[in-house]
């Protein structure tokens, strides 16, 4: 939009990029004074660059027509001055974003409310209110040859391994593509392991779980237009990790935590090891029960496996109508998909009772998991095992398993083994990982394979207590 003034000069801006309030109060409204109708076009430009007419912080010039439509594209105003070869530019930037909202995906009963929006200043405010400290560090760059996407590298100096951030560094820097539109752009492009199910970096929308990471000397990866943010390195000990953890007692999140792990693998391999059991290995069933699963089986038409697929993939197809439909009509859709359809496939002898079971009871398992990118893995990994479980039985389960043990073994996140601390074993590690929550008094060091330098994150004779107990 271009607006014209009463003597030789144009303002140039995108109309939806800018704020009208700070282009009329603190641009226009001076431009337009009475005692500059007459000025000439010099006079002008001398009191513009003293300083004297337009008070806003962010003025420079350009030289270069290329130089302006960047400029002009992110929110800023171009003011032109004719018989002059430089143009004004003017911060004025005003986009139309959310306020900041609760997390969506990563609810805590304790702890902070607040999530990332998808403006990029806002999110690093965000993390800045936690974390007063000018060793906090946030690097820009710019990605999407189209798009020019602002894209900050945020970790605080002396605890983030130089090598880890000069990795990241490269990593994001070599990146050739047209646009970015979305954290999951980058991931896709930085990862060690490109064709791994298993994420490699942590995605969260919490501020305080990236700055709890950034303490932890993991670097944070924050792109413009999303309210997801990258924590790297990204091994199994994050990905399984929740914000609550911190926030509650260390008895009950040592508790939590093992029975998120034991849900990981009800998740992983439960309608597996139902369909080896009951069709190869029916000895390890006890009689009564055997008895009652031949009876619930009788008048089906279709092997255990072909039960176990149809009704994993039914779940499937309803869990993301759930999710792509609007609000008010997902809850009536999961409920006409549970009961009714399911109901209606028992009665009409289709699929047995206990699969209905077992796999309700995988997909609730599944909910458990933090990372929902964890979760899709599980959901795809389930397939391979009941396919080989319906071959080979137990032994089929138990090959694959020992498969995935080992691409775990070998696979890395920037360097960092993705079963540390377990393996390779660290000790000071062990105290906050996938088994154990120590509690806070407890971690005085950081992790070694993060931190190198500044080691020591809480002070001597904390342990609480009375007095004469911490002597």
């Amino acid at each position: 939009m271009i607006k014209r003034l009463s003597w030789p000069a144009a303002i140039i801006y995108l109309d939806g990029l800018i704020n009208p309030a700070i282009l009329d109060a603190d641009i226009m409204k001076p431009l337009l004074e009475p005692q500059l109708k007459d000025t000439s076009g010099q006079e002008l430009l001398n009191v513009l660059n003293n300083g004297g007419l337009i008070s806003r912080a962010q003025l420079d010039k350009v030289n270069h027509f290329e130089a302006l439509v960047p400029k002009v594209l992110i929110g800023e105003v171009a003011l032109f001055l004719d018989g002059f070869p430089q143009a004004f530019i003017i911060s004025c930037k005003g986009y139309k974003t959310r306020s900041i909202p609760e997390p969506t995906y990563e609810n805590a009963v304790r702890g902070p409310r607040e999530a990332f929006v998808e403006t990029l200043s806002v999110n690093i405010g965000l993390i800045r209110k936690r974390l007063i400290t000018p060793n906090l560090v946030v690097e820009n760059i710019k990605l999407g040859k189209i798009s020019s996407t602002n894209v900050a590298i945020a970790y605080i100096k002396g605890l983030a391994s130089e090598g880890l951030v000069a990795e990241v560094r490269k990593r994001l820097t070599r990146i050739e593509i047209d646009a970015v539109l979305e954290s999951h752009y980058l991931e896709q492009l930085i990862q060690d392991s490109p064709y791994s199910p298993f994420p490699q970096l942590r995605v969260t929308e919490r501020p305080d779980a990236v700055a709890g990471a950034l303490l932890e000397g993991r670097v944070a990866i924050l792109t413009d237009n999303t309210p997801s943010v990258l924590t790297a390195p990204g091994e199994l000990a994050a990905q399984l990790a929740a914000a609550e953890d911190y926030y509650s007692n260390f008895y009950f999140a040592t508790l939590i935590r093992w029975l998120r792990l034991l849900t990981f693998l009800i998740a992983l391999t439960l309608p597996s090891f139902y369909i080896a059991i009951t069709n190869f290995h029916q000895e390890m069933i006890p009689t009564t029960l055997f008895i009652s699963i031949a009876a619930a089986r009788q008048g089906v038409p279709f092997p255990g496996v072909v039960e176990a697929v149809a009704m994993e993939v039914m779940f499937e197809v309803l869990r993301e109508a759930t999710i792509r439909l609007p609000a008010n009509f997902a809850q009536v859709v999961s409920i006409v998909g549970a009961l009714v359809i399911g109901q209606a496939a028992v009665q009409a002898n289709l699929v047995s009772p206990l699969m209905i079971i077992v796999v309700a009871i995988t997909g609730i398992a599944s909910f458990t998991i933090p990372q929902y990118s964890l979760g899709l893995t599980i959901r795809l990994l389930r397939f391979p095992l009941m396919l080989s479980a319906a071959l080979l039985g137990l032994f089929g389960v138990m090959t694959v398993l020992l498969a995935l043990l080992l691409h775990l073994c070998s696979l890395r996140s920037f360097g960092v083994p993705y079963l540390t601390p377990l393996t390779p074993f660290n000790r000071e590690a062990i105290k906050d990982s996938l088994l154990y929550k120590s509690p806070l008094w407890s971690l005085t060091r950081h992790p070694s394979e993060l931190v190198q330098r500044n080691t020591r994150r809480i002070g001597k004779k904390q342990r609480p207590g009375p007095p004469d107990q911490q002597r």
